[in-house]
């Protein structure tokens, strides 16, 4: 796991950015605004470089596909080293990960005020963890919020599905201080068996969560 800043001065920049091929320039071209563009194009060099490094080959040598969800994945023959990554950018920080034959999921993001924050956890969170987060203090909600929604959007893409799946139907632990874990998964009962939570450091102002799937229960 690791984290990269997306803002760079322009050598380094120019630099990171050589390795990235005409699909991903065309991808950042579709931005509107530069900053984004750039950001975007940042967070797939810096990928691209950390994936080259655990296959030993050159970062342009790195080739992805789209799987069933549209998550990029490594397209043949590199499918066959059995990596699996995730990746996740919020603002201007990029969080990764990678394993060898498990399933993994990361998300970060920026903490800062919501004033649909309310709205928004209607609509993805579970019961159990609406009543938690209206529960917390008023100056722990949220925190409290982010913990739940990285934690959730991690679980969901390493399973594959991003947030096409059904984020209110399994439950995560979300009070500042307590621990991370996933406690319930409609239809999979050995789910918080199988799968380990965890919040990385990412630096102040933002909060992570990596989701990995430790075995079998």
């Amino acid at each position: 796991m690791w984290c990269a800043s997306l803002d760079l001065d322009v050598p380094t920049f120019e630099d990171l950015a050589r390795h990235l091929s005409d699909e991903e320039w065309e991808r950042a071209g579709r931005f509107h605004f530069r900053y984004d563009a750039i950001r975007f194009a940042v967070s797939r060099a810096v990928l691209r470089v950390g994936l080259a490094e655990c296959l030993g080959v050159e970062p342009s040598q790195v080739v992805f596909r789209r799987g069933r969800y549209g998550r990029p994945e490594l397209a043949p023959p590199l499918d066959r080293s059995r990596l699996r990554f995730s990746a996740s950018r919020s603002q201007g920080l990029g969080l990764y990960a990678v394993t060898r034959g498990r399933r993994i999921g990361v998300d970060v993001e920026r903490v800062r005020p919501l004033p649909d924050l309310d709205a928004i956890a209607e609509c993805v969170f579970s019961d159990d963890e609406r009543r938690r987060l209206r529960r917390l203090p008023p100056a722990e909600r949220l925190e409290g919020f982010f913990n739940c929604w990285t934690r959730k959007e991690a679980y969901l893409k390493a399973i594959g599905t991003g947030l096409a799946g059904s984020p209110a139907r399994f439950t995560v632990s979300l009070a500042p201080g307590t621990p991370v874990r996933l406690e319930y998964a409609e239809g999979d009962p050995d789910a918080p068996a199988r799968w380990t939570l965890e919040v990385p450091k990412v630096g102040l102002g933002w909060v992570g969560a990596i989701a990995v799937e430790t075995g079998t229960a």
